[in-house]
């Protein structure tokens, strides 16, 4: 379900490419999409899942489904009504939000800046019910439900795929629609959870709960984790301020690279994050250091087996992925050109972003937030100093590359602490492991740059010739990678859990 949603989600970015490009109201839509998302996944699948997840575990292992109820109905009182609020004073300051996250735009004035806060009055209150989608299915993975939380942002790229198409050519400013598309998919991917957890009999009913025991350990636990697990977004975040201050397009530039980065990111490193986040919190809260140790450890060998392969092809396909996927319509050869920087730069840090996502599962899952917190601190701090030095030569690319670094930082002492802690062991077999995907890497890197065509022949090249093109050298690529695999003695039992 995951899979299909990134692959959706790619479809949408495509179609808004084609419709958009790289223009200065694309720009404006960018930031007016992604201040409320980067608040979401701060307030929700950042911090709020991250802290609920485990004590709902914990109430479901050790409580009966009464007292599960009541945690579930409190919470949604309380999460409701801080984002009733906050949804509030930020239709209301949409303007001092745009200004905030897009200075640049601010104080070039012009058109672009007032598209951007207009937008953002209707894009915000998806932040409210996105949120509480997350707070559904958060209860939903804690009882083993991924499917369902996998598939909602299905809907999201759908409702926008149609903003797009039908409704753009209604609006004056045409980009309007894809506004009113967020908002529309907020409320819907909401109302699709719903009846799933009334089977599990829990159906959110919001009540007051400030004071509640559960609800305060929630709140102890998300405080700390507001840093925590969304560092990478508050970079990506500071990536768009500090854009917002170069040439219009280069806004569009890094998101349309961050979202080919984000495909390997969503279907491997947060499915596996999310599925071992429950596991985590019952092995903690049995005492049970083995099992839990173990399913850390293959954890971090998933993503290594997925991350370091899907790395490569993004630097080494970078201008062939995006010329295949975007180089229609109001999007230029430049565009792909300057995307295709930024891509290869958040290709290098891949690993180390889907990493993140697994190691910091090992401390919230036993409802250690604050360890995560130090580190994410550190690790901002890094990146605005790389963001500073790179962005001189590199421009764009540079923000790009400044993320990537200090990823691998924050990756690094995630796993320093957990082994420090004593919850991490390198289980046996990990030097056969790292030969055996050493080589098979290097025979997929090998295999990749023969194949290579000059970017000029993908530009010429019409969309059929560029998908036979891009899909021999997927399945050449995945072929060589799982049979070198295979000869080295890699077999489907070692990938087991």
């Amino acid at each position: 379900m995951t899979m299909l949603s990134r692959v959706l989600g790619l479809v949408r970015d495509v179609v808004i490419a084609g419709y958009f490009g790289a223009s200065g109201s694309a720009d404006a839509f960018f930031v007016a999409f992604k201040v409320p998302n980067f608040l979401r996944r701060l307030f929700a699948e950042g911090a709020f899942s991250q802290a609920f997840v485990p004590v709902l575990s914990e109430y479901r292992s050790q409580r009966d489904l009464a007292a599960v109820q009541q945690l579930v109905h409190r919470v949604a009182g309380s999460l409701g009504s801080v984002l009733l609020l906050v949804t509030l004073v930020g239709v209301l300051g949409a303007p001092l939000l745009a200004a905030l996250f897009a200075p640049g735009f601010y104080l070039a004035g012009g058109e672009k800046f007032a598209l951007a806060a207009h937008m953002l009055r209707i894009t915000f209150p998806y932040l409210m019910l996105i949120s509480l989608t997350a707070f559904c299915g958060a209860i939903l993975n804690a009882y083993e439900r991924f499917a369902v939380p996998a598939f909602t942002p299905v809907l999201l790229n759908l409702s926008l795929i149609a903003s797009a198409v039908v409704m753009s050519p209604w609006f004056e400013q045409p980009i309007m629609a894809l506004a009113w598309g967020v908002f529309m998919a907020g409320a819907i991917q909401l109302l699709f959870q719903l009846p799933f957890l009334a089977r599990l009999r829990l159906l959110p009913v919001p009540r007051a709960g400030w004071h509640d025991e559960g609800v305060k350990r929630i709140l102890k636990l998300m405080l700390p984790a507001l840093f925590g697990v969304s560092v990478a977004q508050i970079n990506l975040l500071l990536d768009t301020v500090l854009a917002s201050f170069l040439q219009t397009g280069s806004v569009s530039w890094l998101y349309y690279s961050d979202r080919l980065s984000e495909l390997p990111l969503g279907v491997f490193g947060i499915a596996i994050a999310t599925v071992i986040l429950p596991s985590l919190s019952r092995r903690h809260a049995e005492k049970s250091s083995e099992q839990f140790c173990r399913t850390l450890d293959w954890a971090v060998r998933m993503v290594l087996l997925i991350g370091v392969p899907a790395a490569l092809a993004l630097i080494v396909l970078a201008q062939p992925l995006l010329t295949t996927l975007f180089h229609y319509g109001e999007m230029s050869a430049r565009d792909i050109d300057m995307s295709a920087q930024s891509l290869r730069a958040y290709g290098l840090g891949l690993v180390a972003f889907m990493l993140i996502k697994v190691l910091a599962t090992g401390f919230f899952s036993r409802q250690d937030t604050r360890t995560p917190v130090r580190i994410a601190v550190q690790a901002m701090t890094a990146n605005m100093v790389f963001n500073l030095i790179l962005i001189w030569p590199l421009a764009h690319a540079g923000l790009a590359l400044a993320t990537a670094l200090s990823a691998f930082l924050n990756a690094g002492l995630l796993l320093r602490g957990l082994i420090r802690d004593g919850v991490f062991r390198w289980q046996q077999g990990w030097g056969l492991f790292v030969l055996r995907m050493l080589l098979a890497n290097a025979a997929l890197a090998a295999l990749l740059l023969w194949l290579a065509r000059p970017a000029s022949d993908w530009l010429a090249a019409g969309l059929v010739q560029r998908a036979q093109w891009m899909t021999l050298l997927v399945v050449a690529g995945v072929v060589v990678y799982v049979t070198v695999l295979a000869a080295l003695g890699v077999r489907l039992r070692h990938l087991r859990g």
